[in-house]
């Protein structure tokens, strides 16, 4: 595991600390990919790349609902606020 980002000892964190940091580094790394795989996407000339290229781009986001459905599942504030946030109709402050 990456201990990039830590900002304390390791053998001072728990077990659900480094699996949350774990999921949070792992979901930022996806969504990048997700923007990458866009973003070539965009500036691509050839057809069939762009398709591969949005085809990729697509499993990275749904690389990125997993794991936000795992921090959900494993943590309540990830819970509590997706739950207040996500498959609203609406503006998005209304929910706040």
């Amino acid at each position: 595991m990456s201990s990039e980002g830590l900002h304390a000892p390791r053998e001072r964190l728990s077990k659900k600390t480094l699996s949350m940091h774990q999921a949070i580094v792992s979901l930022m790394e996806e969504l990048e990919a997700a923007d990458w795989y866009r973003q070539r996407a965009d500036d691509c000339e050839d057809d069939a790349l762009r398709e591969i290229l949005l085809h990729n781009m697509r499993e990275e986001v749904e690389h990125a609902a997993m794991i936000l459905e795992w921090l959900r599942r494993n943590d309540k504030d990830f819970d509590e606020q997706l739950r207040a946030f996500l498959f609203k109709d609406g503006e998005v402050m209304d929910h706040h």
